[in-house]
Parts: structure tokens; sequence; C-alpha cells
């Protein structure tokens, strides 16, 4: 029986190949989009999934709240990794304290690097999991080793030579043993970019300031993480721990702090915070694109639907036939929705051979490394599964529909449709395209978002500005001369020292006090130490006062702030005010224009600029705009190479770090344009079809109409009609559900873009230009057709 059911369900494909090639080609595009998210789905909420302990690994994070302000981030107090191991130890497995991910200098002989990585307590490779492919898993008790990835291994030593116990030059400044080699982290893991870890026990020792940091809990610089016991409750151990800092701090002076104890499988999706309490993150970007995938998938769908109900007449008789010789309605149920099924596994071999093709593109659009798992026998059932159920979801309508014929009225030839038969394709088409034009108007209002910000007044000029890092110590205390070299080779306009980039503020502090502030605050500063020449450097405004000056020895002492810092303050004048920052008093000598430092769609973090030679992290320099970048780069490289002969040359452009501020939303409008492009083909490809079969039904009316004298655009007119109609209705289904959701999403941002009309009306037109193009094909074929043709029977 089922056979013929499959015989029959070929046959009626090759007697229709243009109908056939429409729906396999529909339906293959449209599970191809639902097989690539899915991909992409799984790819996030699998995200950390490479480390054994997932399930049972946290993360310690700090709420703090300043003057009614709070905040969630994930920089804790070093005495914190102590207190939680000897005061909660029976709640914990494991605890480990970590720096964040810094670049450093690897050296080995001739050979130099850069590679970024952590400094980690001894049980950090073991909660983590870390996949040892050579040496020793907890080498690290050794404060004089380091273990190694084995893409850093390989570029240090070569495939050849085995690196335990090789020695490593860190950073110019101290030497280490290789006490093993780790797999790297794929990149679906937070570690992505980790690259070496080494020893906390040695960290420590290098600085005063850090020895002395191990009994300060009101300095958050680093970062924990803990490993709570098997059967441990995540959510009682976090209420647990909740006040364990607090015990420690003063109120008054160091504000109002609680501990978060986040789980790793929710750093990656739910990483948003609002008042202590999470309030989403990634995971609205999954349900986002997870249903867009069933929309996607739904259009294919409908395009079938439509297609197999529209040509119903032509298997009228066939369906009374076979009713009359005794075949029950159940059976004619199976056959047509086998004949949908063999449609579906024809569809996933073309889907499948798109995927492959598009991966490619989809990744560099998504920043993954998706592949497709053909070895996982469980991805396969899944396939199967999925096209099982596109087949039955894409056939069950026409094979209810078709099956319901009645046999008499059908060989009487009295069959006819009905005037309402068409208005459930009607519907479908609609649905179809407020889909297609919601997709339109959510792409354009993302990529407005995007260049809204891109537009914000930056305070600063970055074009031909670059960053070096500072990352050995040969680059200290050389701030004159090395200035000096620089704008002798007649490329460089100026260059300055600073301990952030222009793209970012690292450090954070509480502690200042002015005449007439209210003791009962305690607000945060953004705090950023920098050279003379830095305001000159990166072209910052100045509002009110001066700028640091060299003629000004009192400057050693001085301040500057932005506007945002003055309007925390709740000051108008503020130049020539004495502000303490502790005890240290430090005078105000200019304010400058807000600088979008961190976050452009966010407010501008209130900021103060001190002069320091001692507290410099980076150094920034502007090439004079009449030489090339390249003629530029080649005469500044050798005075570095000089100065820090240890490390590898290596330099950002500042343009470069502002625009990575706007991928997430970027790679967000990209999928959403992809997915958009490819939502609307396969609308029109649904449309063509009906199109040409609505020319094929009307034939004959269109030649009467032409011996009549009827014109083509007449004729035009006549077929296009209907569906003008039908987009018109989408719009207005499409714009207020894309307003209602857009609207939404927009409120995330403090910076945000407005949602103008013209936006829906260019969306409605585009929608509109797409149908007329996608219909006029067939309706002007069938205009010029020759009237004898299709009446010579007549």
């Amino acid at each position: 029986m089922f056979k013929n059911y499959f015989t029959i369900a070929w046959r009626n494909l090759l007697k229709s190949k243009v109908y056939s090639a429409i729906n396999i080609i529909g339906l293959a595009t449209g599970m191809a989009v639902a097989i690539l998210i899915a991909l992409w789905i799984w790819d996030e909420i699998s995200f950390n999934h490479y480390h054994k302990n997932h399930r049972v690994l946290a993360q310690l994070m700090t709420t703090q709240t300043f003057n009614g302000e709070t905040g969630t981030g994930e920089a804790v107090a070093m005495p914190l990794g102590h207190e939680l191991r000897t005061k909660y130890g029976s709640d914990f497995e494991a605890v480990s304290m970590a720096s964040w991910n810094f670049g450093h200098i690897l050296g080995a002989g001739e050979k130099k690097i850069s590679a970024s990585g952590m400094w980690v307590e001894t049980v950090f490779p073991a909660m983590f999991s870390v996949n040892m492919l050579n040496g020793n898993l907890n080498g690290l008790k050794d404060p004089s080793a380091i273990l190694l990835s084995a893409s850093v291994a390989n570029s240090l030593f070569g495939s050849k030579t085995d690196p335990v116990n090789k020695t490593i030059r860190l950073d110019n400044k101290y030497d280490f043993k290789v006490a093993g080699v780790f797999e790297d982290f794929p990149r679906n893991t937070t570690l992505y970019e980790t690259k070496i870890l080494l020893s906390w026990d040695k960290y420590i020792t290098t600085e005063d300031w850090l020895k002395r940091s191990a009994t300060e809990w009101g300095n958050h610089s680093w970062q924990a993480f803990a490993q709570i016991k098997d059967r441990g409750d995540m959510i009682k151990i976090g209420q647990k721990i909740k006040k364990a800092s607090m015990i420690h701090l003063n109120p008054a002076q160091d504000g109002v702090e609680e501990l978060v104890l986040q789980p790793m499988d929710k750093w990656r999706l739910y990483n948003e915070f609002k008042n202590g309490k999470v309030v989403g993150g990634r995971i609205q970007f999954v349900w986002l694109f997870g249903m867009i995938g069933i929309f996607v998938l739904l259009l294919a769908c409908i395009n079938f639907m439509n297609l197999s109900t529209a040509r119903s007449e032509k298997r009228a008789k066939e369906v009374g036939i076979r009713k009359t010789v005794g075949s029950l309605r159940p059976q004619l149920i199976r056959q047509f929705l086998t004949e949908s099924i063999v449609v579906a596994f024809l569809s996933l071999i073309i889907a499948l051979v798109l995927v492959l093709a598009l991966i490619p593109f989809f990744n560099s659009l998504s920043d993954k490394a998706i592949h497709l798992p053909g070895a996982n026998i469980y991805f396969w059932l899944f396939i199967i599964v999925f096209t099982l159920f596109t087949g039955v979801v894409s056939g069950s309508y026409p094979a209810f529909y078709l099956s319901g014929f009645e046999p008499v009225k059908v060989l009487k030839g009295t069959f006819r449709v009905g005037r309402y038969a068409g208005l459930p394709r009607k519907v479908l088409v609609v649905v179809q395209f407020s889909i297609s034009i919601a997709l339109i108007i959510g792409t354009v209002i993302v990529y407005r978002q995007i260049q809204y910000a891109k537009d914000r007044p930056v305070g600063y000029d970055r074009s031909g500005l670059i960053t070096v890092s500072m990352n050995t110590p040969d680059l200290n205390g050389h701030y004159e001369s090395l200035r000096n070299d620089l704008l002798g080779t007649g490329a460089v306009e100026n260059m300055a020292e600073s301990s952030s980039p222009t793209t970012s503020v690292w450090s954070n502090n509480i502690g200042f006090s002015w005449p007439g502030k209210d003791p009962n605050t305690l607000p945060l500063f953004g705090c950023i130490g920098v050279t003379h020449d830095f305001g000159k450097t990166i072209r910052w405004q100045i509002k009110e006062g001066r700028d640091f000056s060299r003629e000004f020895l009192t400057d050693s002492s001085a301040m500057i702030m932005n506007e945002a810092a003055v309007k925390l303050m709740g000051l108008k004048e503020v130049v020539g005010m004495t502000i303490k920052w502790d005890t240290t008093p430090n005078h105000v000598i200019g304010v400058i224009r807000d600088m979008v430092m961190q976050s452009p769609y966010e407010p501008v973090r209130p900021t103060f600029f001190f002069l320091t030679k001692n507290w410099t992290n980076v150094i920034t320099l502007r090439l004079k705009p009449n030489a090339t970048m390249q003629a530029g780069l080649a005469k500044i490289e050798p005075v570095f190479r000089r100065y820090n002969p240890a490390a590898p040359f290596e330099y950002k452009f500042t343009d470069d770090d502002y625009a990575r501020k706007f991928e997430d939303e970027k790679r967000i409008g990209n999928l959403a344009t992809f997915f958009a492009v490819l939502a609307v083909f396969i609308s029109c490809l649904g449309l063509f079809g009906l199109a040409s079969f609505v020319a094929e039904q009307r034939t004959k009316e269109i030649g009467v109409r032409k011996v009549l004298g009827a014109t083509v655009f007449n004729l035009w007119q006549m077929l296009s009609k209907d569906f003008v109609n039908l987009v018109i209705i989408s719009c207005a289904i499409a714009i207020p559900l894309a307003w209602y959701f857009l609207h939404h999403w927009l409120q995330k941002y403090t910076y945000r873009t407005d949602i103008s009309g013209w936006i829906f009306v260019f969306a409605g037109m585009g929608a509109m230009a797409i149908t007329l193009l996608t219909v006029s094909y067939q309706a002007i074929k069938a205009a010029l057709m020759n009237p004898t043709s299709s009446l010579r029977s007549e």
C-alpha cells in the first residue's frame, strides 16, 4: 500500500514539474533557514558545556548600590576567595580567585609572541576540566609554572618539540617553566581567548599593592569562581553567602554590597541585571531567532498549502474516482500526506546542500564556528523528525481539503470550488507577507539604532589615533624620550600615556569629597591617569578652564572632569575648587565635554582625569594626516622596537576599537537581514506560483476580455489587484505588531533612535513593489497571449 502511495506521489511530482519545483525550492529554503537557526541556537544554549562541571560551576558577582543606583558586575575583592573557603567550605568543592584575561608577551629564545591569559589558583584547571594534552593538570602548584594552550605552544616551540620544562620569559620580567600544554578552549566558551594560565601564588607577590589587596575588601579588581558540592543547591548557597562581604565593609564609606552566585549555564544567556536581579540577556535573541526560524519554515509550508489547494480542481476527478471504487477518506489523507512527506525529504536533500554552502557565510555573519554535526546520530534523528514534521504540517490542510470532495458532484461535472474556497489561501498569503514586512521593518530599525549611536558626538577626534599597550616594564619611565623620538619621525603629530584607552574606563572609585557634598551620598566616578599631552593628542573639547600644562608646576595635583561629573556633583562652577580623594587634595583646572568612552548606547560615566606619569598602561598617539597609515606605522615601528625589544610591535586603531562596541547589534542586524531576504524570497516564490495558477485558471476569461477590447494594462491591473489588496492588509497587520515589539526592544537603550513613520512606508512600498514585480511576469505573459489559442474550442 505504501509503495503505491510513493509511486503515485512520484508521478504527480513529475506531472507538474513547475509547481513541484516551486514547492521543493520553497520548502528547501525554509528548512535550510530552520536548520541554520537551530544550529545557532544549539551553539548558544550549549555555551560553556565543554567544561564537564558546567552545572556546578559559578562566578561570584557583586551588586553595589551608590546614590540609589544599583549595578551588578563581575569584579570582586581579593579576600573573598579565602572567606568562602574558610567560612562556607561545606558548600563549595573548590574556590579560585583569578585575574582578568590580560595580554602578555611570551618569549622563548628569539621567538616572541603575544597571548592572552589569566593568573589563577591551583584548583582552577581541575574546576574548569582543562583538557591537558601534555604535562600536569596541577602544575600551577609551582609558583614559577605556566600552562600553555596547544596553539601557543606550537607557535613558540613548533609541533615537533616537547615544550614541557622549557623556560619562557613573560613580559620581559619573569621566567616561567612550562608545566603542561592544554587543548585550546573552543569558540563557544567564555575562556576561548584564554591561551595561558599562570600561578596566582606568584601573581600576588609581583607588586606591593597586590600584597596589600589581600586584606582590602573595598578594592574590586579581580574575578572569583566557585564549584559547589555535587548535591548543593545553587540558589540556597547564593542566599547564604549574600552578605559575606558586607560584614567587612562600612556602608557609610564603602556603600552597600551583596554577592551574587551566577551559574555558569547562565553566563552567556542571562547576563543582564537590574537591581541585582537577572532580567535577561542574549536569551532574547535565542527566542527571537527561534521565532524567525519557525516563521520562515511556516512561510514555506504555506506555499505548499496554497499551491496544493489552488490546484484542487486538477485533482478533483482523481479523488472522485478513488472514492467511487472504494477508497476511504483516511486512505486519501494518507496518500496526500505521503506526497507532502516525499516533497519534504526531497527538499531536505537540497536544504542540506544549501546549509553546507551557506555555513561559512553564516559563520562570518554570526561570528561563530558552527559546523554540521554529521557524525552525531542525534542530529540525524532530529533531522528525520524535523522533516516528517515539516511534511505533515505542510500537507495536513491540503490532505483534509482534497479528501473531502464529494464524488457525485465531481464525476457529474457539477463540482465547483466555491466563491469562498480561495479565502484560506488569501489568509495564508496575508500571514506570509505580514511576517516578511515585520522582518523588513525590524531590520531597518536595528540598523537605524546602530547608525544613531555611531552618529553620537564622542567628544574627541578618533581619526588617526593609535593605541599601543605598555606590555613590558621596558616602556615605563621613558615618557619624554619616547615622545621626542616618536615626534622626531615626522609621522606623529602628538603622543601621550594614560591608565585607560579612550574607548574604556578601567578604574571606578568612591571616596571623593568637596565643599557642599551631601555626607550621606557615595558617588562613583571613573578615574583615569593621563600625561600632559593626553588632551591635545585625542583633541578633547575644553568647555571651561584649561588643559594640563607643563608651564604650571601646580598641575601635579590638578584634575579635569567631564560634564557628567559636574552634573552628578550638582554644581555649576567647579573650576578652582578643591576635591579630595580620600585625604589627597586635587584642584580642578578644567571641564571637558562628555566623551563616549564606554557603551555608545548609555549615558557618559562621570569621570575625573588626573595628571600622572606612574599610573599609565596605554600609549596613545596621533599620526599626521599628510602621510599614509602604512608609511606612518613603518616609521614608528623601529622606535618601539628600540624601547621595547622584548615584545612584537602591536597596535590598535581607536576607530576599530570604537567600532567593536557596535558588533553585537550589527551582528543581529546582519542575521535579521539574511533571514528577512530569505523570507521575502520564499513569499515571492509562493506568490509566483499562485499568480501562475490564477493566470492559467483565467485564460479563457482573459481571451474574452481581449476580444472585447481590454488592453494589456487593464488585464495586468485585473490580475494584480487581488494580490496588492492582500499586501495592503498585511501592512495593516504587520506595522502595529512590529512597532510594539521594536519599541519595547529600544527601551533597553538609554541613547536610542525613534521609530519614524517613513520606515513603515518604506517597508509597505517595498513589499508592494516586490509583489508587483513577482506577479507582473505572469500577468503580462497571460495578457499578451493570443486570444484565439484560448477560445478556439468555444
